[in-house]
């Protein structure tokens, strides 16, 4: 038991340890990669537009403010040429860039015109990228109506399912609302194995609570959340893009961030600052160069931290920190903890100054804001019920149709229940039926064993029949045999080999048949072979140092075509044996070469390279029975052989059906 307990714990550092190699090597890789140079090498404003927005580390080596100048030159070049589909790519990155940099009235200026001129003509992804940069400057503007504008277009065009709100709810001040509405929304999509989207509703929903001051709950969710991400991020067995891996890593410094805010609202405050300031490097790591209202809370927190700790010098680090608040809360805080500083250390009247800026803002915004916000509340209420109306009226639709189809499965029952009576009343014949035809499979049943028997046999008198025509053959063989011992003539000798040298080749045809399983095709490269060894058998003193090459695999014919074909080869070899190579044959090739493709024509060569046909050939055609009979053999195969002379022998070719 306590070895398998160390084996465990040494399995899990070992993956720990491999996981984080893995995490650092992958690091170094992204910030190494020169997205700025990759992105001017490319050639057109659509590929540099793709490029810039499926890139989440594209600032990892030069700033915004370095892309923005380029694509202005890239920009400017496209009006000279009127090149719009540039333009408007160059226009929606410009948009972008600023958005990344905070300042939103610039990125909304670029990208409102496009989407009321242009959005028409957009492709669908560009769509979703105007759309969605509207989208968030709207959210970072507080422009809540002109947001819920941008998302009914999103469900128009098939972008999203539903107009959810509860963001903008959040933004209002409305925490439990867009915690329930969120809830509603996410729990019902979200799967149990995507633990980067559980990680997500998990810091949501703590958000939402630690918002709400409900800080020891959000804590619990804050929790889960880190331990979700860890596991996303450290899941080898699913195989994830740049883009997923980098919005994990933000997602994780959010979360740590959130957790550290949390210990700040408890009062914890030694406890906060290594979680707010994990937190920072993360997000500048990998959000680098882009505003993030995230960093500036975290340091607003930090600061917070130190100068209750009554570390002024560290507090006064984080406050100068090239702080750049947009937000009117952020605003408000900072100079509350300036306030809060000077006051600690004696200098009251900066610190009355900072309270009076505080209480111009405040001010300033409490009338507007309040009434902006009441209207825009109202907006966003009025927007939500007439969805929930919408929603209402579809489940009224789809109750109606649920009506109906009950109303159809009824009369379906009933069709069934009439149809059931004239099944029994059926039931009884077929049953009669079925009892017949028992006894008819019986009957077929003994009529194929029959012919089963019959074809048994009828196979066996086949092979027995090819078996007799190959031994009768072989006796022809044999009495030609004789009369050539008893003959003198050479002439008659020779025409009495040649005469035997055909018959073996048609008793050949009847061995193979009987030999095979399948009575109807021979299959030809392992009978061209026995015919060759037949042959060299014949002329023992030329063919055997002759090379010869068969490519027939793979080809099978029937009787009426292996006939012709063998008693062609026949010929075709004996005349290569008895005159192609008269000299010295160790050099002698022959190639045969056949191919027969179901459906197709097939196609028969015979190449050799001896000294090839004689000037005399033509005229000696009429007068050769080997000639003549070759001829007649391709008039069987409905087709005329062919004969091409060569400068390494000679040539017989024929194509057949």
């Amino acid at each position: 038991m306590k070895n398998t307990f160390i084996l465990r714990l040494i399995f899990t550092l070992f993956l720990s340890v491999f996981t984080c190699l893995g995490i650092a090597q992958e690091s170094i890789v992204s910030q190494n990669e020169d997205y700025y140079k990759q992105f001017q090498d490319l050639e057109n404003g659509e590929l540099r537009s793709f490029f810039f927005f499926n890139t989440p580390n594209r600032y990892n080596q030069n700033s915004p403010y370095d892309w923005l100048d380029t694509v202005k030159v890239y920009l400017n070049s496209s009006e000279k040429t009127n090149d719009s589909v540039s333009i408007r790519n160059y226009q929606l990155i410009e948009s972008q860039i600023y958005y990344d940099l905070g300042n939103y009235e610039k990125s909304l200026a670029i990208a409102r015109p496009m989407y009321e001129d242009f959005l028409e003509v957009l492709d669908i992804e560009s769509k979703r990228t105007i759309l969605g940069v509207l989208d968030d400057n709207y959210a970072k503007l507080e422009l809540y109506d002109k947001q819920i504008e941008i998302r009914r277009v999103k469900r128009e065009l098939g972008l999203i399912d539903n107009v959810a709100f509860y963001d903008i709810y959040a933004s209002l001040g409305q925490y439990r609302k867009a915690m329930r509405d969120y809830m509603t929304e996410e729990k019902k999509v979200l799967k149990d194995d995507d633990y980067f989207g559980q990680a997500i509703y998990n810091n949501t929903i703590g958000n939402y609570l630690r918002l709400d001051k409900s800080t020891a709950t959000a804590l619990s969710y804050f929790k889960k959340a880190e331990g979700l991400i860890k596991v996303f991020l450290s899941d080898v067995t699913n195989q994830h893009t740049d883009k997923e891996i980098a919005d994990g890593r933000i997602l994780n410094g959010l979360i740590i961030g959130n957790i550290g805010k949390c210990h700040v609202q408890l009062g914890e405050y030694e406890k906060a600052i290594p979680f707010l300031e994990e937190s920072r490097e993360i997000i500048k790591k990998y959000n680098k160069s882009k505003f993030s209202s995230d960093i500036i809370e975290n340091t607003l927190a930090l600061a917070e931290c130190y100068l209750k700790l009554d570390n002024y010098i560290k507090a006064t680090d984080y406050l100068s920190d090239d702080l750049n608040p947009i937000k009117s809360e952020n605003i408000l805080k900072r100079n509350r903890i300036f306030a809060d500083y000077y006051f600690k250390t004696g200098d009251f009247q900066n610190s009355t100054v900072y309270l009076k800026k505080n209480i111009r803002i405040r001010d300033s915004i409490d009338g507007l804001a309040s009434n902006i916000k009441n209207q825009q509340l109202t907006s966003v209420v009025a927007q939500d019920l007439e969805n929930s109306r919408k929603a209402i009226e579809q489940q009224k639709a789809q109750l109606e149709e649920s009506r109906k189809d009950i109303k159809a499965r009824d009369d379906k029952i009933s069709l069934v229940f009439v149809s059931l009576i004239f099944t029994l009343i059926g039931f009884a014949g077929l049953v009669y039926a079925y009892l017949k035809s028992i006894k008819n499979q019986r009957l077929i049943a003994e009529q194929k064993f029959i012919i089963e028997n019959s074809l048994v046999e009828k196979d066996s008198l086949l092979k027995e029949i090819h078996h007799r025509v190959k031994n009768n053959l072989q006796m022809v063989s044999s009495l030609l045999s004789l009369q050539t011992k008893n003959t003198r003539s050479k002439a008659a000798i020779a025409a009495l080999e040649e005469g035997k040298s055909r018959v073996k080749a048609m008793a050949l045809i009847h061995q193979k048949l009987y030999q095979n399983d399948d009575l109807s095709v021979i299959e030809m490269q392992g009978y061209i072979e026995s015919l060759i060894n037949s042959i060299q058998s014949v002329y023992k003193k030329g063919g055997h140092s002759i090379n010869i090459t068969i490519d027939a695999e793979g080809v099978e014919l029937d009787i009426d075509r292996a006939i012709p074909f063998g008693l062609i080869l026949n010929e075709l070899v004996s005349n290569s044996f008895k005159y192609a190579f008269p000299n010295d044959d160790s050099d002698g090739k022959i190639y045969i070469h056949l191919r027969k493709i179901t459906g197709q024509e097939g196609f028969f060569e015979y190449t050799d390279n001896g000294i090839g046909l004689p000037e005399d050939s033509d005229e000696r055609a009429s007068s050769s029975m080997g000639i003549r009979l070759m001829s007649r053999l391709a008039n069987q195969l409905q087709t005329s052989m062919n004969t091409d002379k060569t400068q390494d022998g000679v040539r017989f070719w024929f194509n057949f059906k």
